[in-house]
């Protein structure tokens, strides 16, 4: 048929008389990598993961490949809570670096485990001590929060075990991505779900996971103050306010 190119040359022709286009607006940061999923749930329903917003993607939060000069052999995860970062080594000085969220118990252990076991879409059960501690919050779920939207480990969970036994440690997801950087009242070290959905995947049982503790941060990372906003930023590298604080 000759039509197709007739129109064809006609529009070529209406082009090149027309003004040059804007090019189109610059997708958001690894908009791939955060947009939208649908998943399994526990009980093979649909679960959809809404794409993370541009907003929360910033300079130390989104996933990216960086330089790395630790000690930690390839395949390593090593968990910073204190630059509130996750590395993925990956061998030949280099490593794919995450921004984590970092819970109260995220500080609770330091050194070496292994990933003990995986679950996706995880339930969670308030520890005794916290229902001890805010009954009115944690009673009504004592008995345990089946895996789903609205529980607080997210899409995916690393279980870390040390000597065989559960360090009580987790990497796990989130529903509210707009923590990811931030320091949290509660939980160990999540990551935004997509983060985790891939991470979970690659990565076997029996992986290594390093814990950092505050030295090993500060001098791998260098000092770190904490913005208003809630995130860091390395002293000094930022204009400072009065209400910026020496990360802890």
């Amino acid at each position: 048929m000759r039509l197709a190119p007739l129109l064809l040359a006609m529009g070529l022709g209406l082009a090149a008389c027309a003004p040059t286009p804007e090019p189109p607006a610059a997708p958001p940061p690894d908009h791939g990598v955060y947009g939208a999923r649908t998943d399994t749930g526990p009980n093979g329903e649909p679960i959809e993961i809404h794409a993370v917003r541009t907003a929360y993607l910033t300079e130390r939060n989104r996933r990216q490949r960086v330089p790395y000069n630790g000690p930690e052999a390839a395949g390593t995860i090593v968990v910073d809570p204190y630059a509130r970062f996750l590395y993925h080594v990956l061998g030949n000085g280099e490593a794919m670096r995450y921004g984590v969220a970092v819970g109260q118990a995220g500080k609770n252990f330091q050194g070496t485990a292994s990933v003990g076991r995986k679950h996706a879409w995880p339930s969670w059960t308030p520890t005794a001590n916290m229902v001890r501690t805010q009954p009115e919050l944690y009673g009504p779920l004592k008995g345990g929060l089946r895996g789903g939207v609205d529980n607080p480990l997210g899409s995916r969970a690393l279980y870390l075990y040390k000597g065989g036994r559960d360090t009580m440690y987790r990497i796990h997801g989130t529903m509210d991505p707009s923590s990811i950087g931030k320091a949290t009242s509660a939980g160990c070290i999540r990551l935004f779900n997509q983060d985790i959905m891939d991470l979970f995947h690659d990565i076997p049982n029996g992986t290594t996971v390093k814990v950092r503790t505050q030295t090993e941060s500060r001098a791998l990372e260098g000092p770190l103050v904490e913005l208003p906003n809630g995130y860091l930023a390395p002293a000094g590298g930022e204009v400072q306010t009065a209400e910026a604080q020496p990360a802890q």
